[in-house]
């Protein structure tokens, strides 16, 4: 629940209250920050500078970045302020920086007090206007403008339209599910009476949340302060001890998003979601109707997911990249408590035919980098990534496999230690990765072990979700010669974060240690919070960054999805890429470049003469055309004839779903192209 505050605020479609006026709880009160706030904010502000890896000035030049991302975080839509309220503002743009020196957190919450009275004059409004029949039938136009487009409103007039518009798009976009008008009155008149609900409990610490998200967002995006409560809910998702579907959720606007399917639980077995998806409806079994949680906040939305081992839930998932008119996808889930043990590589041989002959390639599926490290100490038998592949390579050789393929597809990253030793299965003895610390010290790990396990043709496929660890494994491959590199671009995460525990530096020892356990041994809550902040950044051997530009496929498969849209270079203020000083190493050559040439050339056919592929390239061209789309119509025939042709233009688009080891491989189009360029290495081998 990192944005507890920026789904409040952020174009609140469903995020005003709908409610009888002689029951709606709105206070009129102010809120206050506490004692406690000002002394993280003052603290937090210091650690980051001395401490972070982004030299940084805590000047004016900052102030107006956290004054910017703060009206983003409250009114990142421009829905509720005017060029007048903002006008007002201006005077404290550079004011922040002496501000949060200084402990003062009276300005963020004076702008933030200042929205809560604009919030109930725009609920009367939509009071009034919910209040008469909807026209399916308006000539009007809905505008979907990018953040650098949109603009704040001349007048509350002005306001008023684009609300208007607002409210009829979210009341089609409904409709064209297939509800009935009733239904969607009745989802909507739900959905504002829970977020009216919500408003009335917004306390200072969710105010506090989402100024600190302001800051940090300023230096990184993944740098990050965690009040006490959402520092707990962290921890949770860390340890994933609770029965769930194993993903993490945070809120992105009015959404409810995946930010992460966790190797090993519920939603990862299915294979139907991904990082970046909005849950648009909950439901319970098999049988149960849909609620809405379009608007919830994130520990909503958790407490409603949730449930006991062994019970069905289904959820509405849609693509936050989707079209706007795009079908939301129905997937069925089993709750139970998430098996690390089921996040593990795993292997098959696939039968692989091309140019009418038949090679044998191996085949891993490696979801995640994992490592026992309390088994690891203990010395003796432990849980590793390079055991597990170690033992598929020796299976693989004693098959005669003709090749091996790695399948790094969404695998976000995992164990540093896994990735060297993994790379070392490949090739000689030699440096992996390298290191740099927040004081310019680098450090070069490496995989000391000569022996190679495997050393016939390798292919590593990844895509846009592939980072961290991963990077590190796939580039290293691809600086040796060792493999070849197919797929999208990687994510570009080059980046390692610590965690901090304030309460170790704002209380006594004494109070820490009382606080941790009580008599009783149970653990007590924090009091200020935790901090994560950036403090080293990855290199590869070749002394070029991972961070934002990733791991470039040798060759790049087809893909709707642009890397400067969905990777860390999306990011405004992630860590820019550089490079630093190459370490030495002796490449394998494996992959030289007239067998690269050749293996790119018959690719290059095969997307010109492949029926597949072909319909592939024109589906993304179509998509891509969708995406730039902006204006919509606000009638609904011309609405429900625009949906029923863009949904019948994504046939192979759907197939870019990853499935998994042992599964049925047909749809998997990445998987099947990777399969024939494979057969094209072995064949130039």
């Amino acid at each position: 629940m990192k944005k507890i505050i920026g789904t409040a605020f952020a174009l609140v479609v469903s995020a005003l209250a709908f409610a009888q006026t002689e029951n709606a709880k709105y206070s009129y009160e102010d809120l206050m920050p506490l004692e406690d706030q000002t002394r993280v904010e003052q603290f937090a502000t210091q650690f980051l500078s001395n401490y972070h890896y982004k030299k940084f000035e805590i000047d004016d030049s900052l102030s107006s970045h956290i004054f910017d991302n703060y009206l983003d975080e409250i009114d990142g839509s421009r829905s509720f302020f005017t060029k007048k309220d903002i006008a007002e503002f201006e005077e404290y743009r550079f004011l922040i920086d002496e501000a949060i020196l200084g402990g003062d957190l009276e300005i963020p919450f004076k702008i933030f007090n200042r929205y809560r009275k604009l919030y109930k004059e725009r609920y009367d409004y939509i009071l009034t206007y919910l209040g008469k029949p909807i026209d399916y039938h308006s000539n009007l136009k809905y505008e979907v403008k990018d953040e650098d487009d949109r603009q704040w409103a001349d007048s509350q007039k002005q306001l008023d339209g684009d609300w208007d518009k607002i409210l009829l798009n979210q009341a089609l976009n409904l409709k064209l599910t297939g509800k009935a008008d009733s239904s969607v009155a009745e989802t909507l008149l739900k959905r504002y009476e829970r977020y009216e609900n919500r408003v009335s409990k917004w306390r200072s610490e969710d105010v506090f949340q989402g100024f600190m998200d302001a800051v940090t967002e300023a230096i990184d995006p993944h740098t990050a302060y965690m009040i006490p409560s959402n520092a707990a809910q962290f921890n949770i998702d860390m340890s994933q001890s609770l029965e769930g579907i194993g993903a993490q959720l945070r809120n992105d606007n009015d959404y409810v998003m995946i930010v992460d399917v966790i190797p090993g639980g519920p939603l990862f077995k299915t294979q139907q979601a991904s990082k970046d998806d909005y849950i648009l409806g909950v439901a319970q079994g098999d049988d149960g109707d849909f609620q809405d949680i379009v608007g919830w906040l994130t520990d909503d939305a958790v407490n409603l997911i949730r449930g006991k081992k062994g019970t069905v839930v289904r959820l509405l998932l849609k693509a936050k990249d989707a079209p706007i008119d795009a079908a939301p996808r129905e997937v069925r889930i089993v709750r139970e408590k998430i098996k690390l043990e089921e996040a593990v590589a795993a292997s098959e041989i696939i039968p692989v035919k091309a140019r009418g002959k038949e090679y044998k390639v191996g085949y891993i599926d490696l979801p995640m980098f994992y490592r026992d490290f309390n088994g690891a100490r203990m010395g003796g038998d432990f849980q590793s990534t390079t055991k597990d592949v170690r033992r598929f390579l020796e299976e693989f050789v004693k098959e005669g496999v003709d090749g091996v393929m790695i399948d790094l597809r969404n695998n976000g990253g995992g164990s540093l230690t896994e990735a060297i030793d993994l790379t070392g299965l490949f090739i000689p003895k030699g440096p992996v990765v390298q290191r740099r610390s927040s004081r310019g010290r680098v450090e070069v790990e490496d995989d000391n072990d000569p022996s190679v396990v495997y050393d016939g043709p390798l292919l590593i496929l990844q895509n846009r979700y592939s980072a961290s660890a991963s990077e590190i494994f796939a580039g290293a491959i691809q600086d040796y010669n060792r493999g070849l590199i197919v797929g999208e671009q990687s994510f570009g995460k080059g980046t390692v974060q610590q965690l901090v525990d304030l309460d170790r530096f704002l209380l006594s020892p004494k109070v820490v240690s009382s606080q941790r356990a009580g008599t009783d041994g149970i653990e007590q809550n924090e009091r200020y919070g935790q901090l994560k902040l950036t403090t080293e950044k990855f290199y590869r051997i070749t002394g070029q960054s991972t961070q934002r530009r990733g791991v470039i496929p040798d060759i790049e498969l087809p893909s709707p999805w642009d890397s400067s849209e969905t990777g860390e270079s999306s990011r405004p203020t992630a860590l820019p890429y550089d490079e630093i000083k190459s370490s030495s190493f002796h490449e394998t050559n494996e992959i030289t470049p007239s067998l690269k040439k050749k293996v790119v050339g018959q690719f290059q056919e095969r997307l010109s003469t492949n029926e597949e592929l072909r319909e592939l390239i024109r589906e993304i061209k179509v998509f891509n055309q969708e995406m730039e789309q902006k204006e919509f119509s606000l009638n609904y025939d011309d609405r429900l004839e625009e949906k029923e042709k863009n949904e019948k233009s994504r046939t192979e688009i759907k197939k870019l779903a990853k499935t998994k080891a042992g599964d049925d491989h047909k749809d998997d189009l990445y998987l099947n192209e990777a399969q024939q360029i494979m057969a094209n290495l072995i064949r130039y081998k």
